[in-house]
């Protein structure tokens, strides 16, 4: 008999914002297939004999997206339970919808176990929350850079509200331009680094100076950039995340 496929959301870093099932799903699980963020403290609660598979995507260490497929399938037709562990959710930019699909059509069963995502987690831990009676009233999460490499275009920025983007520090300085033509150049910008972790670093700016404010001080992955004015309450609300 074909054994079965969990895609689990681990949540925004904090290996302890993973959910409930999730975590006991994992600890029972025979293979586990995981991303470069996940945190070895989640790997430590599984099986002694579990096959831990990593297919990180670094620059220059990756798998193809095809190969993970392939992998899922294959483990679970070995009658192994299998868990795809990934950052966040597994639908929100975490390319979960690809690979549920593939397994669900190689006859495979899949179970979609939802994750915090980082979208909302992080600008919270950082004093931010992502919609205000007073500030605004809705939330928007892009991508900054879609597939093929190209950064996202100005139609996907709303004109007001807060807006969320993932995946956007290494095209800055071209995610700044299309800013430009939406927001003012003086909207308050937050730029949130190893969110949720005891290393986590917040740098407040507004738009005109984005690229200057993650160069100077060497931003890199995983991070966010979080736009517009709920950034203000930050002030009010640090010291109560």
């Amino acid at each position: 008999m074909y054994g079965r496929v969990y895609l689990i959301g681990a949540g925004p870093g904090d290996p302890e914002l993973i959910t409930v099932k999730g975590l006991r799903i994992l600890k029972n699980a025979d293979v586990v297939v995981y991303d470069r963020l996940i945190s070895k403290e989640l790997l430590d609660n599984c099986k002694k004999d579990v096959e831990l598979i990593y297919v990180g995507k670094n620059i220059g260490d990756s798998r193809y997206q095809d190969e993970i497929n392939e992998i899922l399938v294959k483990k679970a037709m070995e009658g192994k339970i299998v868990v795809r562990l990934k950052g966040g959710d597994p639908y929100v930019f975490g390319r979960g919808e690809e690979e549920c699909s593939f397994v669900i059509n190689s006859g495979i069963d899949c179970e979609v176990i939802p994750g915090i995502t980082s979208a909302i987690a992080v600008p919270e831990y950082a004093g931010i929350p992502v919609t205000s009676r007073w500030f605004s009233s809705g939330f928007c999460v892009i991508t900054g850079t879609k597939a093929g490499g190209e950064v996202i275009d100005k139609g996907y920025i709303p004109k007001k509200g807060t807006l969320v983007i993932l995946m956007g520090i290494n095209k800055v300085d071209r995610l700044k331009q299309v800013l430009l033509e939406v927001r003012d150049p003086d909207s308050p910008v937050a730029i949130i680094q190893d969110g949720t972790l005891d290393t986590q670093k917040v740098y407040i700016s507004t738009i005109s100076n984005l690229e200057k404010i993650v160069r100077e001080n060497n931003v890199k992955s995983p991070a966010i950039i979080v736009v517009g004015e709920v950034i203000k309450l930050r002030n009010k609300l640090w010291q109560l995340s």
